[in-house]
């Protein structure tokens, strides 16, 4: 393991018994025994106890420390088998306070579920030293890897699209950004790279992937966000069985490499219709209850999804979206299945219109979304239609889109997996702040930094915007 020069890992500890070391990390723990000091000293690897003749007494835990001292074997009586490094300890040398810790506002121990979430929040940078918590993140970062160990192998290629675009017809409200350059015109922050991957299809790059950033101003809740983390891929000349495939086989070889245990080495398949019937919903779990509190992983696949829907008049983005009172289900790039393309470019019997739309569901959430989608410009255009467009309204919406499609775009499909979700359930989890860095509050408030916040007179005067305050009711 390579490091800081001179520097030894407290697992490495256990290999130089009899030598001195050098360990840096944290005071994780403290006790007093007249002349002797003992201490837990951590670092990312684990905790070792260190002991201190007539030192280290004014140590406070959490201090950041450097110690060097001799690695002895622990007489057998005295191993502690609950530590992986119990059967050792470092007979301290000389230290060195890197950087002392003042009280803690928040204790580090113990799960931290018991301290509110404002608070927890505030202080990310402490809450994150819990085991619960740093395992999860090591584990979301182990799995994002396996993901791309096995996209690399199957000959996809890594490609990043833009965060400032253009705003889209995907199922949310924009987050906007003000143009300084241009005045009165703004960027959008992309709620999904789903535009982009599909020029990439008709670009050539034929197996594409990123694990993308995406931003929806959509109403908050325990397994969503206003950010949020995909892996989203493309396939060129795919059928749906295909891409459903290659992403059974990618999840099952990155679940285990993470040391997750599946309910079932293929997942089954419900129909939307057959989701409904049986389970009341189209996200369902299907472990038993002896399963749910060993952790397992039950995936299935959702398909044959309703492509409209009616629109729901207390939803605004779908008020603006379904301008004729359908909208799309999932998104309208989809391409319906095929015995339903007749009907569709017909807009008749709408509501009857399946789409080549799947989702990957596990334990009862949405763990994915995907489809074929329309690569022939007229079927694009048609799904506008019905969402009540005028012919200007959708060239200004999506003609990018089929000006593409009419240069020799494939047939392509894809999916999206959302990697917060999936991080939340493998560190069997009920909420995505649980596995995540530094997610927002429950009222859209940043962690640790003060945001959303007021800027300067002079920012908005550059972005040509000025605040207007609501006038108080009477």
């Amino acid at each position: 393991m390579r490091g800081i020069t001179d520097r030894t890992m407290v697992l490495e500890a256990l290999e130089k018994v009899g030598e001195e070391v050098v360990l840096q990390g944290w005071v994780a723990t403290k006790r007093d025994h007249g002349k002797l000091t003992f201490i837990d000293l951590r670092d990312r690897t684990g905790s070792v106890q260190c002991v201190g003749f007539q030192m280290m007494g004014e140590l406070t835990t959490e201090s950041v420390i450097e110690i060097k001292g001799l690695v002895k074997a622990r007489p057998e009586r005295m191993i502690n088998k609950e530590q992986a490094t119990g059967a050792i300890e470092i007979e301290v040398k000389e230290y060195t306070v890197l950087n002392k810790a003042k009280e803690l506002p928040i204790p580090v121990e113990g799960d931290g579920k018991e301290i509110s979430e404002e608070v927890r929040l505030k202080y990310r940078y402490l809450d994150l030293r819990r085991p619960r918590m740093n395992t999860a993140l090591r584990t979301r970062s182990a799995f994002i890897q396996a993901l791309r160990e096995y996209l690399f192998a199957e000959d996809f290629v890594e490609v990043e699209t833009p965060m400032l675009t253009k705003s889209t017809k995907e199922g949310a409200r924009d987050f906007i950004v003000p143009s300084r350059f241009q005045e009165g015109k703004f960027y959008a922050l992309p709620q999904s790279p789903q535009q982009y991957k599909q020029l990439l299809m008709t670009a050539g790059v034929e197996r594409y992937f990123q694990v993308a950033r995406c931003i929806r101003d959509e109403d908050l809740r325990a397994d969503r966000g206003f950010e949020f983390t995909q892996l989203d891929l493309e396939m060129s000349f795919a059928k749906q069985e295909d891409i459903m495939n290659t992403v059974e086989a990618m999840v099952k070889h990155a679940v285990k490499k993470v040391g997750g245990t599946l309910k079932d080495e293929t997942f089954p398949v419900f129909t939307y219709e057959e989701a409904i019937k049986q389970h009341g919903a189209d996200k369902f779990d299907l472990r038993t209850e002896e399963e749910k509190e060993a952790g397992v992983l039950s995936f299935a696949w959702v398909v044959k999804f309703p492509f409209f829907k009616k629109v729901d008049k207390e939803d605004i983005a779908e008020v603006r979206d379904g301008k004729s009172g359908w909208t799309f289900t999932h998104n309208p790039f989809s391409a319906p299945l095929p015995e339903h393309l007749e009907q569709h470019l017909a807009q008749e019997n709408i509501g009857e219109i399946l789409t080549s739309q799947y989702d990957l569901v596990c334990n009862g959430y949405e763990a994915g979304g995907g489809s074929v989608r329309a690569h022939n410009p007229e079927v694009l255009r048609t799904t506008f239609k019905i969402m009540g467009y005028s012919d200007q309204e959708i060239t200004d919406s999506v003609g990018h889109m089929l000006e593409a499609f009419e240069v020799g775009t494939p047939p392509h499909g894809g999916i999206a997996l959302g990697l917060d979700r999936l991080a939340m359930i493998l560190a069997n989890e009920t909420s995505l702040k649980e596995a995540i860095a530094f997610p927002m509050t429950s009222s859209g408030r940043t962690a640790v930094m003060d945001a959303p916040s007021p800027v300067s007179e002079e920012q908005l005067a550059d972005l040509h915007i000025s605040v207007v305050k609501k006038k108080m009711r009477k």
